[in-house]
């Protein structure tokens, strides 16, 4: 097998993985593509696009988890690179401009200590002996020793650990080979252990939502519990996408991915806006509103604590506001002390009023009629702008490979 058919293989064996950003784009110039089989793209944290190479070492695996393409029992095309094989794709790559870093998970063989020496004898050509210095995000194995997560953690930028589900019965249910406690485990040691020199862009995870029956609740439970507890910078929702037939997985048509970006609405309120679970969710309504977002959902459960008056309400009440982000927020903290705001100021100020409109006044004045400020009218009118919104971006799940 050559090393094309490898890289074809090996590509397209990771593509399920949303541990690190993607894209679908084709954009091809003299000065790079993002259509090459693998290439994907992460966001540093000053914003800019990152492209990564994204592939498995190999799809050679001793588990069996239901969800999984390359589960042992599925009769599909193997392949290994060898670590010298990967250091020459990556280095071709970077000096064709294609990326900029490389994002490399592998399947299990023989076992987890095996696997992660191969990753780390990979990892340690490219800093040593090619001195690549760019990004590199790279899977640990649940079940390796600390030794060597350690040895890997000191090579890359990044390093995840995919829960896969978020309830130990789920995992049980469907990769019973795999152990949350172990997932847990590593966790736990890139938290004490970071630094300048060991995972300095942190550490990830990965749930699969739509393949066990675990409510919103219990997903974004389990996801507020990781964040307080191991300081992830991200948890990835990937919306189950059938690729096996087995009698313990969901019949799904269509991946649920209108609740894949629910989730990650309020992941975002979780992280940047001060929310908590518990003020999205709870036992009696343990599941997102597909209709409208959670921070809409949120505001139109408490319509008695609007409308805010943007020229005097707090940096955290106007975050509460929908329509209005963090950078939106901040503008009008700093610019109502200069001049009298109007709604015009609002919109130039990245405001999104056919939102926010229906939750704010400015100067004590509504911008629509405040006679119609009741929740029957502002849930129907914000579902049919988000209608129009999803209409307008034929909203689909980013991919890699297009078929």
């Amino acid at each position: 097998m050559n090393l094309n058919e490898k890289l074809q293989i090996l590509a397209d064996s990771a593509k399920y993985d949303a541990s690190c950003s993607s894209s679908g784009s084709k954009r091809t110039s003299s000065l790079g593509n993002t259509h090459i089989a693998g290439i994907c793209h992460s966001f540093a944290s000053d914003g800019r696009c990152i492209s990564l190479l994204k592939i498995l070492l190999t799809n050679i695996c001793i588990f069996d988890c239901k969800y999984c393409l390359n589960r042992r029992s599925n009769n599909i095309k193997r392949a290994i690179f060898t670590p010298e094989e990967i250091c020459e794709i990556t280095i071709n790559f970077y000096r064709r401009n294609y990326i900029e870093g490389l994002f490399l998970s592998s399947g299990i063989i023989n076992s987890p200590d095996y696997t992660m020496e191969l990753l780390i004898k990979t990892v340690s050509l490219l800093r040593n002996k090619y001195h690549f210095g760019g990004y590199i995000h790279a899977k640990s194995i649940p079940g390796a020793s600390d030794y060597l997560l350690k040895k890997l953690g000191s090579l890359v930028d990044r390093l995840s650990a995919n829960i896969e589900l978020p309830t130990e019965n789920g995992l049980k249910l469907l990769a019973p080979n795999k152990d949350m406690h172990k997932v847990d485990h590593i966790m736990g040691y890139v938290r004490d252990n970071r630094s300048r020199n060991y995972v300095p862009a942190g550490q990830s995870t990965q749930m699969i939502i739509g393949a066990t029956h675990e409510t919103d609740l219990d997903i974004m439970t389990k996801s507020e519990n990781m964040y307080n507890n191991y300081k992830l910078k991200r948890v990835f929702y990937s919306a189950y996408i059938s690729v096996n037939k087995d009698a313990l997985l969901p019949s799904l048509n269509i991946p649920p991915l209108k609740r894949e970006n629910r989730l990650y609405q309020a992941d975002w309120l979780l992280r940047y806006y001060n929310f908590k679970v518990s003020d999205l969710l709870d036992q009696d309504s343990p599941n997102f509103n597909i209709l409208v977002d959670p921070k809409v959902s949120w505001s139109l459960k408490h319509l008695d604590e609007y409308p805010k008056e943007v020229t005097t309400c707090s940096y955290n009440e106007l975050l509460k506001v929908p329509g209005i982000g963090i950078t939106s927020a901040k503008r009008i903290i700093k610019s109502r002390s200069h001049f009298q705001l109007t709604f015009a100021d609002l919109k130039k100020m990245g405001v999104v009023l056919k939102r926010a409109n229906y939750f704010i006044t400015c100067n004590g004045k509504y911008n629509i009629n405040s006679e119609l400020f009741n929740k029957k009218f502002i849930e129907a009118n914000l579902v049919l702008e988000d209608r129009k919104e999803n209409a307008e971006e034929n909203m689909h799940q980013l991919r890699l490979f297009h078929e």
